[in-house]
């Protein structure tokens, strides 16, 4: 069974392409499949190795019982006397004993008295192993030590077999009986065998039904991840409606709960950009009508011949204020693109001295604040970094001060006043601009921000922009932006604006 495919060959296209120190992307199928098979396969081995292991046990366990009790039945066949010790076999025992070559038997049988040791019976040139199989000499006439058999591994004519030894301690004398009795393994292994037989050769028929049992489990597991991406590569570019969680598996419902959050917010992204683009399109079409309007209005009165010198002067005023307007709605939506893109940003945020950036705009502003009779001026501590220093874009921090600035020229009288003030605390730095102009109502402070919002009433030429472009670079810079009242109470009570921005760190 061929498993699900989870990438698309276009969008692997540039993924191939080898990558220092990046990690080689696998599919989760594949990672799955491998934690699932590897310790199978690896144990599997294991498993035949403790099966040869428990067979061999098994199969010795009901051999040691027999030859315990042939030992024993040899033993019994002792009739030991005072005068001689005879010993008859039966020929059904003789029988059990030699069967054929290859599970042949051998004992023998030694008398222990005190002139010695002698072989009474059977193997008596076999190398028997000393006196017993434990290192203690045995003899102890106890019927415990009398029925005890001893069993060991011994090795005879190149052959490997199982060897048992019993003492036998008449009643009455000093004499006693040990009896040896051996036998092949040849019968063990073949059962070990039949019993690894047994058990390793279904495991070859049930390892491969197995893996495949994984196989398909794994692929019917992932199916639904196959039926979400045929989903989501189904949508047009436009569809940003949230993903169905109740069709995802429980696993991937907090994955697909993150996208929907990113396609809300994505959804809310293009609706301000749109929003953002109809305004600007209007805020163009008034100046740039205003051209056409008044280029169409001089070309019809040299048509008509009747051309007065102050009226083409008239017309050709009106079509510089209309080219001025919107040369500085565009500068100002230029700007505005710029602020949204680079403060995004965080590796060009640099350590920047605010007095001096506040110094040289007011400076800036100093010849326009001359033409209009307003008094401009600067009050806070000289530059000294680091002491005043803050992380930012210089550009961008440079244009929100620009604004506050022009907006704050804009809308005071003549013989009024602009400061731009700065204000050092601890662990902030405030910048503060604010005017002695007619100020701005409690109701109207939140929507001054937005894109193109004027307020009515005003007669100040603007494109309603540099307000909204402080507030983006403000929350770009995770700066504190506020708006209140300079003295409130008096007929024009002007407008402060703080920016509170935290001092870098040193």
């Amino acid at each position: 069974m061929k498993p699900p495919e989870f990438s698309d060959s276009q969008l692997d296209a540039a993924d191939a392409q080898p990558t220092r120190g990046r990690r080689e992307k696998r599919s989760l199928f594949g990672e799955i499949l491998d934690w699932m098979l590897a310790p199978l396969l690896l144990l599997w081995p294991m498993s035949v190795a403790l099966t040869w292991l428990v067979a061999q046990n098994i199969a010795g366990q009901p051999f040691d019982q027999s030859l315990t009790e042939h030992t024993k039945l040899l033993a019994q066949q002792i009739r030991p006397d005072s005068e001689a010790e005879r010993f008859t076999m039966p020929d059904v025992l003789a029988d059990l004993l030699h069967g054929n070559d290859e599970e042949a038997s051998v004992f023998a049988i030694y008398l222990h008295s005190a002139t010695g040791k002698v072989c009474v019976a059977g193997d008596c040139l076999a190398p028997w192993p000393g006196e017993g199989l434990e290192s203690a000499r045995p003899p102890q006439r106890s019927q415990a030590r009398q029925s005890l058999v001893q069993l060991a591994d011994w090795e005879y004519r190149d052959t490997k077999m199982r060897l048992a030894r019993m003492e036998m301690h008449p009643a009455t004398g000093h004499r006693w009986f040990e009896v040896w009795l051996a036998e092949s393994l040849e019968k063990r292994a073949r059962l070990a065998t039949e019993i690894i037989k047994g058990v390793i050769l279904p495991q070859f028929v049930i390892l491969p039904v197995a893996v495949l049992l994984v196989w398909r489990a794994l692929a019917r597991g992932i199916a639904p991840l196959s039926e979400l991406q045929a989903r989501i590569r189904r949508r047009e570019p436009d569809d940003l409606s949230p993903i169905d969680e109740q069709a995802a598996p429980e696993e991937v419902a907090p994955l697909v709960r993150s996208i929907n959050e990113l396609l809300a917010r994505l959804g809310d992204s293009l609706a301000a950009q749109k929003h953002f683009l109809a305004d600007a399109a209007h805020q163009l079409k008034t100046p740039l009508a205003g051209l056409r309007m008044q280029a169409e209005l001089a070309e019809r009165h040299i048509d008509a011949g009747h051309l007065e010198p102050m009226e083409l002067k008239r017309s050709l005023q009106q079509i510089a204020l209309s080219s001025q307007r919107a040369t500085h709605t565009v500068n100002q939506l230029l700007s505005m693109a710029r602020a949204e893109n680079l403060g995004r940003i965080a590796e060009q945020h640099v350590p920047i001295c605010l007095p001096r950036l506040a110094i040289d705009v007011v400076q800036d502003f100093v010849p326009k604040a001359f033409e209009h009779r307003i008094d401009l001026g600067y009050e806070g501590p000289d530059p000294s970094p680091p002491d005043d220093e803050v992380r930012g874009h210089p550009l961008l921090l440079r244009e929100l001060i620009r604004n506050l600035v022009d907006n704050a020229l804009a809308y005071t009288p003549a013989q009024g006043s602009v400061t731009v003030r700065i204000v050092r605390s601890p662990a902030s730095i405030q910048l503060i601009v604010e005017d002695n102009g007619p100020g701005i109502p409690a109701e109207e402070r939140d929507k001054v921000f937005q894109p193109f919002y004027r307020s009515l009433g005003t007669h100040v030429d603007g494109s309603g922009l540099g307000l909204a472009i402080v507030k983006e670079i403000a929350d770009q810079h995770q700066c504190i932006l506020t708006l209140e009242e300079t003295h409130p109470g008096l007929d024009r009570p002007g407008a402060r604006f703080i920016l509170d921005m935290p001092l870098a760190a040193r």
